[in-house]
C-alpha cells in the first residue's frame, strides 16, 4: 500500500499556519480547532463503567463525563488485541492490511509498527500547529529492525518519529520487560553504570525467574508470564540491569497523571493533543494501596477505580485551566475484558455478578462483540451533543475525523480505512455513515458487521497467536475456534446465541462476499 513519506506529507498535505501557538490567548483559537485529549484505555471492557451499566467498580468521573457529552453504543476497536488497535487508531488504515508485526501482540524490543513518514494521527495534528504529547502505554515498537533497541542509548525511531513531540511512555505492556519509562529517546532514570539487557528468546543476568521462585510473588502466573520478577511480579521475557529506572507497579498511574497534568500545563495557551494511554486494568493488576478494596470485584474492579481517579484529574487540570469548552475529550478503550490473563490475581473468582463485557459475548483476543465492542464517549461542550447515539464508530475512523474537523485534506492513499464520522461526533445526522465494521481477532481472522448482522468465517485453529506457555485451562484457546460459519442478528440477539447461518444462507453468502471485497481493496 502506497504511503507518504516525511518530504511529500509537507508537499500533499494543507499545512495549517500555528494562529493558536502564536496567540497569547485560548480565547482567539477558531472554533474547529479545539485541544483534543485521547485517553485509551486497556482491557477496559463495554460493560466495566458505570454509565454502560458496569456495577463492579465506582466510576463516577467517566460517568459525569458521559453525562455532559455523547456517549456511544456502538463503538468499536479495529482488533480484539491491543498492537493492532492502537495501529490502526493512528494511521486509519486496517492493521491486517499490513505484515504479520502489525497484527501481533509485540514484544517490549519488537520494531517499530509504523514506517516514519506514515500519515498518523499526531502528524496531522503537528502540521496543524498542534503540540503533541503521548503519555503512558506505547506497544507499537522501537527502533528500525536492523539492529537489536538499545535501551542504554538513543532509542530511535519510536514515538517521536510518528509526529509525536514529546513522549514518556511504556514501551509495550506492564507484563512485558523491559519494566522501564522511555522519555523520548531514553530510558527515563537509568544509571550508565547498571545497563538494561533484554532478551525474549534466553534468560539473561542473574534475576531469579517467576517459575523458579514463585514464593518470591504478590501472585503466581502461568509459564508464559513466568520470567524476571520485577516489583515481586515476573513478567515475560528477561531483563537485566536498569534498577534505578525500573517502574514501581503501584505507582504507575500516580506517575503518568502528573505527567499528563504538566502536559496540559505547559500547553495551555496553545492547540495541544494528549494520547494518554492507561496501563489498567492489563494485567499484572498492581493498583496504588489507596485504591484497593474500593470495588465489589478485587484486584481488576480496584484497577479500574484508579483509571477513573485518573480521568478525573485530568478534567479537572482542564477545568482549572479554562479549557473545557475548547477541549475535545474522547474516552475509550483498545479491546475488551479478560479476567484471566496469565496471573493468578484472584479477579475471576471476584468478579461476583459484574459483567465486563455487559450484554455481549466473549472477551479480548476474540472475535465476538465482547472482543471488539467498547466505551466511547465524547465531550466537547456545545459542539458534541449531550446524549447516546446508535451510531457505529471505529477507532479507525479517529483519523478521517480530525482531518475534518480541521479541514485538512488527507492524501490520496493515507487512512484508507478511516471514514469521516464527524457530522456523527456533533450530532448533525441521524442517518448512518458507517455501515459496516470490520473486527480483528487473535490468529489474524476477521469478522463483518454489517448494519445488524454479524458473520464470522469458520477458521480451525487461532490459539497459536496467544503465546507461548499459556495455561491450557485458558478459555480463548476453545472460543477461538469456529469450525463452522456463524452468521448473527445482533438487533435481536446482541449476545450472539443464536446461530442464524443454516437458517439464511443467502445473508451469510452475501457478507462473506462483502468481508471478501474488503480485505482485497484498498481500504475504503
Amino acid at each position: 500500500m502506497p504511503r507518504c513519506h516525511a518530504l511529500s506529507l509537507l508537499l500533499c498535505t494543507t499545512l495549517v499556519p500555528l494562529l493558536a501557538a502564536a496567540s497569547t490567548s485560548t480565547a482567539t483559537r477558531p472554533a474547529n480547532r479545539p485541544n483534543i485529549v485521547l485517553i485509551i484505555t486497556d482491557d477496559l471492557g463495554y460493560g466495566d463503567v458505570g454509565v454502560y451499566g458496569g456495577t463492579g467498580a465506582p466510576t463516577p468521573r467517566i460517568d459525569r463525563l458521559a453525562a455532559q457529552g455523547l456517549r456511544f453504543n456502538q463503538a468499536y476497536a479495529p482488533s480484539s488485541t491491543c498492537t493492532p488497535s492502537r495501529y490502526s487508531m493512528l494511521t486509519g488504515e486496517y492493521a491486517w492490511r499490513q505484515p504479520p508485526a502489525q497484527t501481533s501482540i509485540l514484544d517490549g524490543d519488537a520494531p517499530l509498527a509504523i514506517p516514519p513518514g506514515t500519515l498518523t494521527l499526531p502528524v496531522l495534528l503537528r502540521q496543524a500547529g498542534y503540540a503533541t504529547g503521548l503519555l503512558g502505554k506505547w506497544h507499537l515498537g522501537l527502533g528500525d529492525g536492523k539492529t537489536a533497541v538499545d535501551f542504554n542509548g538513543e532509542i530511535r525511531p519510536g514515538p517521536l518519529e510518528i509526529g509525536f513531540d514529546t513522549a514518556f511512555f511504556i514501551p509495550a505492556t506492564v507484563d512485558r520487560v523491559p519494566c522501564v519509562f522511555i522519555h523520548d529517546h531514553r530510558v527515563h532514570g537509568l544509571d550508565p553504570a547498571d545497563p538494561i539487557q533484554v532478551s525474549y528468546l534466553k534468560r539473561i543476568g542473574s534475576d531469579p525467574v517467576g517459575h523458579e521462585h514463585p514464593e518470591l510473588l504478590k501472585y503466581g502466573a502461568d509459564r508464559q508470564h513466568a520470567d524476571t520478577i520485577i516489583n515481586g511480579i515476573s513478567r515475560i521475557g528477561h531483563m537485566s540491569g536498569g534498577n534505578a529506572a525500573r517502574w514501581v507497579d503501584e505507582d504507575i498511574a500516580d506517575v503518568l497523571t502528573r505527567r499528563a497534568v504538566r502536559f496540559i500545563e505547559e500547553n495551555a495557551q496553545r492547540p495541544f493533543f494528549l494520547h494518554f494511554g492507561t496501563h489498567d486494568p492489563h494485567v499484572p493488576r498492581a493498583p496504588h494501596p489507596r485504591f484497593r478494596g474500593k470495588s465489589s470485584s478485587g484486584i481488576r474492579g480496584d484497577a479500574i477505580v484508579q483509571i477513573d481517579w485518573t480521568v478525573g484529574e485530568i478534567l479537572d487540570a482542564l477545568d482549572r485551566h479554562g479549557l473545557i469548552d475548547n477541549t475535545l475529550v474522547l474516552f475509550t478503550s483498545d479491546n475488551g475484558p479478560v479476567l484471566f490473563d496469565g496471573y493468578y490475581d484472584g479477579a475471576t473468582d471476584a468478579v461476583g455478578g459484574h459483567r465486563p463485557a455487559g450484554p455481549l459475548r466473549g472477551w479480548k483476543y476474540l472475535r465476538y462483540e465482547g472482543g471488539t465492542r467498547v466505551p466511547l464517549i465524547a465531550r466537547w461542550p456545545g459542539h458534541v451533543p449531550v446524549g447516546t447515539t446508535e451510531q457505529m464508530f471505529s477507532l479507525v475512523d479517529v483519523l478521517a475525523t480530525t482531518a475534518a474537523l480541521l479541514e485538512q485534506p488527507l492524501p490520496a492513499g493515507a487512512s484508507s480505512d478511516s471514514i469521516n464520522l464527524l457530522p456523527v461526533l456533533l450530532g448533525q445526522t441521524a442517518a448512518p455513515i458507517r455501515d459496516h465494521v470490520v473486527q480483528h481477532g487473535i490468529g489474524n481472522v476477521l469478522a463483518l458487521r454489517e448494519g445488524d448482522w454479524k458473520y464470522i468465517p469458520a477458521n480451525a485453529d487461532t490459539a497459536t497467536g496467544i503465546g507461548r506457555g499459556a495455561d491450557p485451562r485458558d478459555t480463548r484457546f476453545a472460543q477461538a475456534r469456529n469450525p463452522e460459519p456463524q452468521l448473527y442478528n445482533l438487533a435481536t440477539d446482541p449476545g450472539e446465541t443464536r446461530n442464524l447461518a443454516s437458517a439464511h444462507p443467502e445473508i451469510l453468502r452475501k457478507l462473506a462476499a462483502r468481508l471478501d471485497e474488503i480485505r482485497h481493496r484498498a481500504g475504503r
